[in-house]
């Protein structure tokens, strides 16, 4: 096999900004004043569990689309796939960029964690510790962690190769240090992002807002405005706007910014693409990872029937369904057979 490589292009990708920080810090409201610059294009705000969308299309100049969803994971996944595609038509043909907030990314997280809890709720183990004490504490076993991890990582992977402009916003406080035994350490305190694990990670910029002290820049990924770990200390912006950060500090060019160059990993048992689905199969998709009982997964198994009959969805989604359903039953602790009587 010979070996294939390019040349590094050195143009400014699109941004992911993560914008986070303590309550009423500003986060969301720097970015409704984003939708109001001219150097931008259309604006979709996705409010989740913040509210603030509504009062602040208020903002002088502010012109975001409130994104409407219901709340489950697939519409909001799905609904983020269409502002990719239109933020591909945009920038193809020489528009101003769009804009995708999300508002919140912490949200986002515990959204994902209350639908591992609840699938753990149904495992039989759990049902039974339930059953003997209806307060017991529901345990979520490893491969709901890796479940609820795999749908993030979906996520973020839309979000780094977005074409266009990314705005994510957190919560961020201080909490209690804890020792290598999880016990907190009097006196110690650690400064923390509410989100998963590797938010900060992902973004290409990470800014802190606070009620306290001028926005800092944390740290990014940025020939312009870089940060050197360990060397520079996080540097503070008091002339703060995203406007400023992303056209002058660092340097995006909208008609020479790109996607970041981000091959997809493929283990070999991935899952399909779900900017490929079927409406019909995301939706039977939604509904059998959103299911928190074998009776659930037993109706969804029973629609994808007719469905695929009828031409709705392909057998090889109606197969893809069934597989994945055959895999939630097993991990709710149930017989994988269960749903084919």
């Amino acid at each position: 096999m010979a070996i294939r490589t390019r040349r590094p292009t050195g143009a400014v990708p699109w941004p992911l900004i993560l914008l986070e920080g303590g309550e009423k810090a500003g986060k969301s409201w720097a970015a409704a004043e984003l939708s109001a610059s001219d150097k931008v294009g259309q604006t979709y705000w996705i409010d989740l569990n913040e509210g603030a969308a509504d009062e602040y299309g208020a903002i002088p100049g502010a012109r975001y689309l409130v994104v409407e969803h219901n709340g489950t994971w697939a519409d909001i996944l799905g609904q983020v796939a269409e502002i990719r595609q239109e933020a591909a038509r945009a920038a193809a043909a020489g528009e101003p960029p769009v804009v995708l907030v999300i508002d919140s990314m912490t949200a986002e997280w515990d959204l994902l964690k209350d639908w591992a809890a609840n699938r753990a709720k149904g495992s039989r183990s759990n049902q039974q510790r339930l059953q003997r004490d209806p307060n017991a504490e529901v345990q979520i076993p490893m491969n709901l962690w890796n479940d609820a991890t795999a749908r993030h990582r979906r996520l973020m992977t839309m979000l780094m190769t977005f074409p266009g402009i990314v705005v994510m916003t957190a919560r961020g406080k201080e909490v209690a240090s804890l020792d290598s035994s999880g016990r907190p350490v009097e006196g110690s305190k650690d400064y923390k992002v509410e989100g998963h694990k590797n938010l900060a990670f992902d973004a290409s910029v990470w800014v802190r807002l606070s009620r306290d002290h001028p926005p800092i820049v944390v740290g990014a990924r940025s020939v312009h405005a870089g940060i050197k770990p360990g060397v520079d200390k996080p540097q503070p912006m008091p002339d703060f706007t995203l406007e400023r950060l992303i056209f002058d500090a660092l340097k995006c060019d909208p008609s020479a910014a790109n996607v970041r160059d981000m091959t997809e990993m493929k283990p070999g048992a991935e899952s399909p693409d779900l900017d490929n689905l079927s409406e019909a199969a995301k939706r039977l998709l939604g509904e059998a990872e959103d299911a928190a009982n074998v009776e659930a997964l037993r109706l969804v198994w029973t629609a994808t029937g007719p469905l695929a009959k009828a031409g709705e969805i392909t057998p090889a989604e109606a197969d893809y369904v069934r597989q994945r359903i055959a895999q939630l039953q097993q991990q709710m602790g149930a017989e994988s057979n269960g749903a084919a009587a």
